[in-house]
């Protein structure tokens, strides 16, 4: 095999993994429909968390193939011996250390994320009411209380880094799982759990262990694969001769890409030979502002009915204060005093709506078609195309207080309510021309700090808004101290308020977990 710089290579392929969905899967190891593919564990025994199981005898199978040349109708007796159906010369049958029972892999997108987890929602809907969780990619279900005094858990599948004590967390999930399940067939939701799907479960830890993570075989990949190169080509024919238009199309495609590609080398300028980065665990990324303002004068007063931000005076006088003696420190009583005496001589700034990351690469140059992560503040407004009101949009961020080195020391969670800048005229006024503000600010409402420790049943941290005289605190900073966005999941009591919602649930809630399973840069930060 010639290998990119031209050199030839003698190359031993071998087979270890087999990506594929259930129905695939049993065409794979010819295993007969509602087996498991893997194992010979009973069928009537998928629900059973004890049940002992045993991964496919490849001798026993490779002895049955053989069979064949005795005549059909001792091949067929072998192959119902060896409990598989009638497979004649399967391609997995001559390349060297190759176990096809060991090669199945888990199906993340089938059996997880669209069987399992929307199961598992739909019966807690009809247990529990309908229960607002910002259902992230791989699926975290917490503090859910069950009905009969059960106590909350979690169901944690997919990691972006797995070790011993994850994998036994794994482990420790699924056995909650089946010494609890029975409250489901009481409260006559379902009542039978004898799946494969959940079978299939008990195999993730060992094909982890040998696989790794669950990344290197998601079913994700081919399945946008599919849809990109089969699907959409063909909804692109007249459905006759469809091939030939298929393959057409794509080649089109490709050709409209390649181009596209190309006008952008041009325009860019920049004509360095491009190097491939691969991904690492950093965040390695660029914060960006938004090259025009989303409104380019909002009065204080719509800042505080429209934005929230209840106290953006007397924060901004604060702000005006320190940045005037960066070299003082005050306490917090002359601090006051000094605003008492701060007049601001501006009625109204310019506001922007969003903060965008855009990827790096390891020279330092920035991809602005490739945004990694956003944080929005934007009031209700009227959407242009369905002519209806918007919801506020109010993110929250991960903030470093800049005494933050290692771990979560100076790292903090907060509300951004608006990102603004101080006019030009304002800056010349109450700034010396040596000592200038940042261009780009964001008034911050707080929540506590990060606990000494997570939560042991499921590693997030708890938080809760800061409130002092029944309002909440808040402060403004420069946007440079914003590290990423943060995915917050409120604390569910007993008993879900029905009035809450994906868009005003950071105000009527004041506990929250902070999601660091969201992203393998949260992961990485805060476990």
């Amino acid at each position: 095999m010639s290998s990119g710089d031209g050199v030839h290579h003698h190359c031993h392929p071998l087979f270890t993994c087999f990506v594929g969905d259930y129905p695939e899967q049993l065409l794979a190891t010819g295993v007969k429909a509602m087996e498991c593919p893997k194992c010979d564990i009973p069928t009537d025994k998928f629900e059973s968390n004890t049940t002992p199981f045993n991964i496919h005898d490849l001798h026993t199978v490779f002895n049955a193939l053989a069979v064949i040349d005795k005549g059909d109708l001792a091949f067929v007796q072998a192959c119902r011996a060896a409990a598989i159906k009638l497979i004649i010369h399967p391609f997995w049958e001559d390349p060297p250390y190759t176990n096809i029972y060991q090669a199945i892999t888990p199906d993340m997108l089938h059996q997880l994320h669209q069987g399992l987890i929307k199961h598992l929602l739909g019966w807690l809907t009809q247990a529990c009411g309908v229960v607002i969780v910002k259902y992230a990619t791989f699926g975290i279900i917490i503090d859910i209380q069950l009905p009969g005094n059960l106590t909350s858990s979690c169901l944690l599948k997919v990691y972006s880094c797995h070790s011993s004590g994850t994998l036994l967390l794994l482990d420790e999930a699924l056995a909650f799982f089946h010494n609890n399940k029975e409250i489901f067939v009481d409260l006559r939701i379902w009542n039978n759990f004898n799946l494969p799907k959940l079978h299939a479960v008990h195999h993730y830890a060992s094909m982890i262990q040998i696989f790794e993570i669950t990344d290197n075989y998601n079913m994700k990949y081919t399945e946008r694969l599919h849809i990109d190169l089969a699907k959409d080509a063909y909804c692109a024919t007249n459905h006759k001769d469809e091939f030939t238009q298929m393959m057409q199309w794509l080649e089109q495609k490709e050709k409209i890409l390649h181009h596209k590609q190309y006008i952008k080398w041009c325009l860019d300028g920049d004509h360095t030979p491009h190097r491939a980065c691969p991904p690492d665990l950093c965040f390695n990324c660029m914060q960006k502002m938004t090259k025009h303002l989303s409104a380019k004068a909002v009065s204080i007063q719509t800042l505080i009915t429209d934005y929230g931000t209840t106290y953006f005076r007397e924060a901004f006088t604060q702000y005006i204060i320190q940045q005037q003696n960066p070299n003082n420190a005050m306490t917090r009583q002359h601090l006051e005093n000094l605003t008492a005496g701060i007049h601001l001589p501006c009625q109204s700034v310019p506001v922007y709506h969003k903060i965008k990351w855009t990827l790096t690469n390891t020279e330092g140059h920035d991809d602005p078609l490739v945004m990694v992560d956003s944080i929005h503040a934007k009031p209700c407004h009227t959407a242009l195309q369905v002519n209806t009101m918007a919801p506020t949009h109010f993110n929250t961020a991960l903030i470093n207080d800049g005494t933050g080195t290692i771990g979560l020391k100076g790292l903090c969670v907060g509300q951004i309510r608006i990102i603004f800048s101080i006019p030009a005229a304002t800056t010349q006024l109450l700034f010396p021309p040596t000592h200038q503000p940042p261009k780009h600010l964001t008034y911050v409402e707080w929540f506590t700090p990060f606990p000494v420790m997570p939560d042991p049943r499921h590693g997030m941290y708890k938080i809760s808004c800061v409130i002092k005289f029944g309002e909440r605190v808040a402060s403004i900073i420069p946007i440079s101290n914003i590290v990423h966005s943060i995915h917050l999941i409120p604390k569910f009591g007993a008993i879900t308020p029905q009035h809450w919602t994906s868009h005003n649930v950071l105000e009527e809630c004041h506990t929250f977990f902070v999601n660091c399973y969201i992203d393998r840069h949260t992961f990485i930060t805060l476990r």
